[in-house]
């Protein structure tokens, strides 16, 4: 240990730590390590096995080697633009090989310094000359050193432009030997006996220094545990606060009759009254599937318990989770509460409540709409509608949260396409109430189960798994760009059986205005050219409200043949007689973002078709347009999304605080999250507020991890 290390420091300062120093520690601060505890938890990326040493003539391209030998030459030769190659020649008697570095000329200042061997580490490849190795890693040895300090198992840790291998190695080396036994196990021995978890301080250094490729596993599967266990612990801590908060019981069993009830809530006609599966069969033209009985049925059972329910509906695109939701809220204001749902966009608000309009109304239940395009007059009637009462369903966007909007007598909260907002809105929305309303979220987008299980842990889930009976499954055919006048013809041909068409452009840049531009170019080549004689419009997130509302409004009313359009019809527009979807450039589009946007057609009795054009520019797009044509099932894409992208990159789930693990793999450690997930349910049972956990350090833990979640919006 360096002098000025303290014996009982972790957050001793990295230049004390042995082997490093001031310059070392310059390096180290780039990578946010200051002290030796920080530096105990910058975990390698990977372990390489440099202990074997080959002849050099025994070396294959393509497969990384280590190797020893003499420098005959160290040669430098300018490149354009100032950088410079340099090419290091090493031989062991048996053959030669050329070490190359770009623009790195330091490093010819270190290996003119050499008088003996040297050691080299780095991926073999075919040269010019020979065998050579890019930016291989070296040490200097001395006739008196062994390259088995070199040729080992050793550790390669994430860097930064600049910083050494070597400084991170000697301090994490330094750090483990002198200070990993002094950090505290958080988990007390209760849980680690019970889990079969080692010690803490023998993880952090098997994680670093192992003994064995199998000592790390299990070191890593401890730390994966523990890291997976604080965000259960605080998902379960949610969930039981939640259930011991004095909520709405709602009396659906034992509905009020219609001649003790305001007859806004029956309206003019007694016969509504009855059942609440009776009122149901009145206001939906069609049979529920056996799916959403099922749902139904979950929710109703939470609506009747004291507790505020909390759950998650999940249903593929077209599965008919607005028809659950509805029930839901028949259920609330037959009960004598209002009820409000918040949409993400104003499009899908509008859609919604001209859908539940024409189910309520007819049942005397007023239905009221708060977005913020409205006049002020708009506004203000819708308002008033909320606070009297009056309106028993009041639909809106992030209006519906804004000051001065009130409820009379909220009682039940829908939050639709719930990855769109934040855990804050969710919250907002919830304290317009002077009660503890229930709470229903909904989404389109199918999660996987890990990912459902990381992020929405504090929720109970639904899922709607069945489709109604008679929907055509849409078929999706994947053509390349020289074949796109034969979609066009393809297109043309539906269109005059009456059918209608969306164009879809890709987001190209992070730029709305550049999203337009394209949209506008597709749209006047089509309008121009091969579709001259039909009527197309225009839709992107530039136009005005009013000029949207139009355009949708036309293509709804069958005023247009072809709507050319951004992603902003990814979620939400409601068109049964547009069968076909031309999605353009479709390589440029996730998984999930495509099956989304195939989700608006199919929506109809007609054969619906999405027809992806796009060229596979990279092995990762050509998997993904593969997927989309071989299957239509949400959750099965979901799954594939994950493993192509990853949990911290799915578009439209993420949210901060929830999915930011050192080393956890929602991928890979699954069967870890479904243990932690137990562990944290059975915890939470006996100790609901952890006052027994026996550790500090782990209530500490979880409280970092709730006030991370308190704080999430969506990224």
């Amino acid at each position: 240990m360096a002098e000025g290390a303290r014996k009982d420091g972790l957050s001793t300062d990295v230049q004390y730590l042995k082997g490093v120093g001031p310059r070392a520690a310059m390096h180290l601060r780039k990578l946010g390590l200051e002290t030796a505890e920080d530096v105990l938890w910058h975990f390698p990326r990977r372990m390489e096995d440099r202990s074997n040493l080959p002849p050099i003539m025994m070396c294959r391209p393509g497969y990384p080697a280590t190797v020893r030998g003499r420098l005959t030459g160290v040669n430098t030769r300018p490149l354009r633009g100032g950088k410079v190659l340099l090419r290091a020649t090493v031989d062991d008697g048996t053959g030669v090989i050329d070490l190359i570095w770009f623009n790195q000329p330091w490093v010819a200042r270190d290996l003119n310094k050499v008088t003996g061997e040297i050691i080299a580490y780095g991926m073999v490849k075919e040269g010019r000359r020979g065998l050579e190795m890019s930016s291989a890693e070296w040490e200097a040895i001395d006739e008196d050193d062994e390259a088995e300090d070199f040729a080992r198992i050793v550790p390669v840790y994430p860097l930064k432009e600049g910083v050494p291998q070597w400084a991170v190695r000697k301090a994490a080396h330094s750090a483990v030997e002198y200070f990993a036994s002094q950090v505290k196990d958080p988990l007390p021995d209760s849980i680690r006996k019970k889990w079969k978890l080692p010690q803490l301080s023998w993880c952090l250094r098997q994680m670093h220094l192992p003994d064995s490729e199998d000592d790390r596993a299990r070191a890593r599967e401890r730390l994966v545990f523990e890291e997976f266990l604080y965000l259960q612990l605080a998902l379960q801590m949610l969930r039981s606060e939640t259930k011991h908060e004095i909520g709405i019981a709602f009396p659906l069993d034992d509905l009020p009759d219609a001649g003790s009830t305001p007859s806004s809530l029956f309206g003019d006609d007694a016969e509504q009254a009855g059942s609440l599966e009776d009122q149901v069969h009145k206001m939906l033209p069609f049979d529920l599937t056996g799916a959403q009985k099922r749902v139904i049925d979950e929710i109703w059972s939470d609506m009747k318990m004291p507790a505020p329910m909390n759950r998650l509906v999940q249903g593929d695109v077209g599965s008919g989770k607005t028809a659950v939701a509805a029930c839901a809220i028949l259920g609330a204001v037959r009960c004598g509460y209002q009820a409000a749902l918040m949409a993400p966009t104003e499009i899908l608000a509008e859609q919604h409540a001209m859908g539940l309009r024409q189910l309520f109304e007819p049942l005397g239940i007023e239905v009221s709409l708060l977005v913020g395009k409205q006049t002020a007059a708009q506004k203000r009637k819708a308002l008033q509608a909320a606070a009297s009462g009056e309106a028993r369903l009041c639909i809106g966007t992030h209006a519906l949260i804004q000051e001065g909007v009130e409820f009379q007598n909220l009682g039940l909260v829908v939050i639709d396409e719930q990855h769109r907002f934040g855990v804050m809105q969710r919250a907002a929305l919830r304290a317009k109430s002077d009660q503890h309303p229930d709470v229903l979220v909904m989404t389109a987008t199918p999660i996987p189960r890990t990912l459902t299980m990381t992020f929405y842990g504090d929720l109970d889930l639904s899922v709607i798994d069945e489709m109604p009976p008679g929907r055509k499954p849409i078929k999706t055919h994947w053509k390349r760009p020289n074949q796109r006048d034969q979609v066009y013809d393809t297109v043309r041909s539906l269109i005059k059986e009456g059918r209608q068409a969306y164009f879809v452009c890709p987001m190209i840049s992070e730029s709305e205005k550049m999203q337009a531009q394209a949209a506008e170019d597709l749209y006047y080549r089509l309008k121009e050219g091969v579709y001259k004689d039909l009527r197309l419009g225009l839709l992107h997130g530039q136009m005005k409200g009013v000029e949207k509302d139009e355009v949708m409004t036309q293509f709804r009313n069958h005023e247009l043949d072809i709507l050319v359009s951004t992603v902003v019809i990814e979620v939400g527009v409601d068109v049964s007689n547009a069968s076909v979807m031309v999605v353009e450039d479709a390589f440029r589009f996730g998984l999930s973002q495509l099956h989304q946007l195939r989700g608006r057609v199919g929506r109809g009795d007609d054969q619906s078709f999405c027809i992806l054009i796009s060229e596979a520019k990279t092995p990762d797009a050509d998997q993904r347009l593969s997927i989309m044509a071989r299957t239509s099932d949400g959750f099965e894409i979901a799954e594939e999304d994950l493993k192509l992208r990853g949990a911290g990159d799915i578009a439209g789930t993420r949210q901060s605080g929830r999915g930011d693990f050192r080393l956890a793999d929602l991928i890979k450690d699954g069967v870890l999250l479904e243990r932690a997930r137990q562990a944290a349910m059975e915890i939470i049972e006996a100790d609901p507020k952890l006052e027994k956990a026996g550790s500090d350090e782990l209530v500490a833990a979880v409280k970092s991890r709730r006030s991370d979640m308190a704080l999430a919006t969506v990224s």
